[in-house]
C-alpha cells in the first residue's frame, strides 16, 4: 500500500523529499511586517510551507485564566488574555500574509485551536489544519475539521497510542487525508524523551497514512533521524534570533539551521537510494589504487606448480581479484612469468 497525502499540489509520499515545515507560531510577537520576513526568510531556507497559530481567545479560555495575571519575562500583556490577544493576528492581517505568501510561493497555513477558529481559517480556504498536540483528544473539534475535507496534521504529545488510534478511527471515516505526527512536548524537548521509534510504530500500525515528526528538540539532527525512519513531514519552530522575547525562541531554528535541516533531508532521499547494491563509476579511480590481484611473487618458470608462497596479493587493480586464490593454487605455469607479473587463467594448466 502506498501512502500518500497531497498539501496545496505537493504530492508527500514515501518516495518523496521530505515536507518541512517553518513553525513561526507566535514568533512574530504579533508584527505584521516580522511575520513577513519569517515567511520570506524560511522560503529562501527552502521550506515548504510556513504555519501560525489560531486561538479565539476569548472563547478557548475560562475567564479565569484569561484574567489570570501574566507576570512573565516573555509576557505580552498583564493578563494571560492581554498576552494571547497581543500575539494573535485577524482577518486583514491573515489575508495580508496569504497574499505574501502566495506572492514569494510558500505554502501557508495554520494550527487550530477551537471551533471559532476552524471556520476562521475555513473562511481563508487555508491548504491544510494542523492541530497540537493538546487536541489529540479533542475528537468533536477533529470531526468538525474532517468535514472540511482538508488534509489534517495531528501532533501526539503528551498522548498514548489509545489517544492516537481514537483520533485516527474518529478522523479516517470523514477525511482519509490524514497525517499523523510523532512528538514529546517539551520545550525544549530532551533528546531521551523524543522517542522517534514511535515514528516505526506509527508506520507499521496506520500503513494508509503519511507519517510525520513535530520536533521541539535544539538542533537539526533529530529531524534527520525522523526521516530515516520513514517521517515523511517534519516540522520545527522557526525565529529571526533565538534571544527574542518569547518562550519559544531559543528552541527555534534560526536561518543558518533551518538551511542546512531541509539540504540535510533533501540529501538524506538521494542517499537513501533503491537498496540495490552497485558499483559506481565515481569508485572506480579509489578502487583501482585500493584494489587487490594477484601477482607472481617472483619469477617463476614455466611448468611450475603454484604454491601459496608464490602468489603475491598486491594493487593496482588491474587483474585476477585475490578471492581467485583458491582457483590457481596447485595448477602449472604455462609460460615465464616474472615477479610482479598479473596471473591469468590463460597462463595457467591444470596440475
Amino acid at each position: 500500500m502506498q501512502r500518500h497525502l497531497t498539501i496545496d499540489s505537493v504530492d508527500i509520499h514515501d518516495d518523496s523529499d521530505c515536507y518541512v515545515i517553518a513553525e513561526v507560531g507566535h514568533n512574530h510577537q504579533g508584527n505584521l511586517e516580522t511575520a513577513k520576513e519569517l515567511f520570506r526568510a524560511a522560503k529562501e531556507c527552502g521550506a515548504n510551507a510556513v504555519k501560525l497559530q489560531k486561538r479565539d481567545n476569548r472563547t478557548l479560555y475560562t475567564r479565569e485564566l484569561y484574567n489570570k495575571p501574566y507576570d512573565h519575562e516573555n509576557s505580552f500583556g498583564t493578563t494571560y488574555g492581554e498576552h494571547r490577544e497581543a500575539l494573535e493576528f485577524g482577518w486583514e492581517e491573515y489575508r495580508e500574509l496569504q497574499r505574501y505568501a502566495r506572492e514569494i510561493g510558500i505554502t501557508f497555513f495554520a494550527t487550530v485551536f477551537d471551533f471559532p477558529s476552524a471556520d476562521f481559517l475555513m473562511e481563508l480556504d487555508m491548504p491544510a489544519f494542523k492541530f497540537g498536540s493538546g487536541d489529540l483528544t479533542n475528537i468533536p473539534l477533529l470531526k468538525y475539521v474532517a468535514a472540511f475535507q482538508k488534509p489534517m496534521l495531528i501532533s501526539t504529545g503528551g498522548g498514548t497510542m489509545e489517544d492516537v488510534q481514537r483520533a485516527y478511527d474518529a478522523v479516517m471515516p470523514i477525511n482519509p487525508r490524514l497525517c499523523i505526527m510523532q512528538c514529546t512536548s517539551g520545550y525544549p524537548c530532551e533528546f531521551e524523551e523524543m522517542n522517534l521509534r514511535v515514528i516505526t510504530t506509527y508506520r507499521e500500525r496506520f500503513p494508509d497514512i503519511v507519517i510525520g515528526l513535530s520536533a521541539h528538540d535544539n538542533g537539526i539532527a533529530m529531524a534527520l533521524v525522523g526521516y530515516i525512519l520513514g517521517a515523511r513531514i517534519i516540522e520545527k519552530h522557526f525565529t529571526l534570533n533565538r534571544a527574542m522575547k518569547g518562550t519559544d525562541h531559543a528552541f527555534s531554528l534560526e536561518r543558518p539551521g533551518l538551511r542546512r535541516l531541509v539540504r540535510d533531508l533533501r540529501r538524506a532521499r538521494v542517499a537513501l537510494g533503491d537498496g540495490i547494491k552497485r558499483p559506481y563509476p565515481s569508485e572506480k579511480k579509489a578502487m583501482y589504487k585500493m584494489g587487490k590481484k594477484l601477482v607472481a611473487a617472483r619469477d617463476l618458470p614455466a611448468g611450475h606448480v603454484l604454491g601459496p608462497e608464490d602468489v603475491a596479493i598486491k594493487s593496482p587493480n588491474d587483474g585476477l581479484p585475490p578471492y581467485e586464490l583458491y582457483n590457481i593454487l596447485g595448477r602449472r605455469t604455462r609460460r615465464a612469468l616474472s615477479e610482479d607479473e598479473n596471473i591469468t587463467f590463460e597462463d595457467l594448466a591444470k596440475a
